[in-house]
């Protein structure tokens, strides 16, 4: 078994806090952290993406590995209460059956949401949100154990779209900086080929909670 797992999670852990300290660096020259109209608002989360996969026919026991990563936001502020965000990173997975490891995948899930602000002003400013997902996949790989199980030397998986419900809250820690906590559920699936042949659908349907620090332009 060996300790693989817990070395990779601590490594990840490490990068994401290297990464969190950098943006705490530029925070602290940031402007009052309260939004208003026009305004752009900065969040620098470190999340954790948590698949809630559904296997394809004939595939028993399929799983999808959790992913820590850095992640940013920008939210433009339409009005005092409803901004629109846009979010930018990646995650990498390895896709399994039981103790078995089939392939590996990386996916780019740009995300646009709107969201409702419901105490502006506040230092606590709680929303809610919806919207819609492009996740691309890249990278795809069989491991040696896939390519004998599957009988396949290539694996690709198709973009696509999917849909996004989102709550979170910012909460102030003083005048230019703020706390972010975030949690989404994305509504996606993708069709897996191997060496061009159609294999089946995946639900993958993540859960991805977010923690962070953010301020506005």
């Amino acid at each position: 078994m060996g300790f693989g797992p817990l070395q990779n999670m601590e490594n990840d852990v490490n990068y994401v806090s290297k990464a969190l300290l950098g943006a705490a660096a530029v925070l602290a020259y940031a402007v009052p952290a309260s939004a208003a109209a026009g305004d752009i608002i900065v969040r620098v989360r470190a999340i954790d993406a948590i698949p809630n996969e559904k296997g394809i026919s004939g595939v028993a026991d399929l799983t999808i590995d959790n992913a820590i990563t850095p992640e940013v936001d920008f939210t433009y502020m339409a009005t005092n209460n409803i901004g629109f965000e846009l979010i930018a990173g990646t995650t990498r997975h390895t896709v399994g059956t039981g103790a078995a490891n089939l392939a590996h995948a990386s996916l780019l899930p740009p995300t646009l949401t709107a969201q409702y602000h419901l105490n502006p002003e506040g230092k606590i400013r709680p929303y809610v949100g919806a919207g819609i997902n492009y996740t691309i996949f890249y990278n795809e790989k069989l491991t040696d154990v896939g390519k004998t199980a599957l009988d396949s030397t290539n694996i690709d998986l198709h973009d696509n779209f999917g849909w996004a419900l989102q709550a979170g809250t910012d909460i102030d820690l003083n005048s230019k900086i703020f706390l972010n906590l975030d949690i989404k559920y994305i509504g996606l699936s993708t069709n897996v080929y191997l060496d061009g042949a159609k294999l089946g659908k995946v639900d993958v349907n993540p859960i991805i909670v977010g923690v962070g620090l953010g301020f506005k332009l």
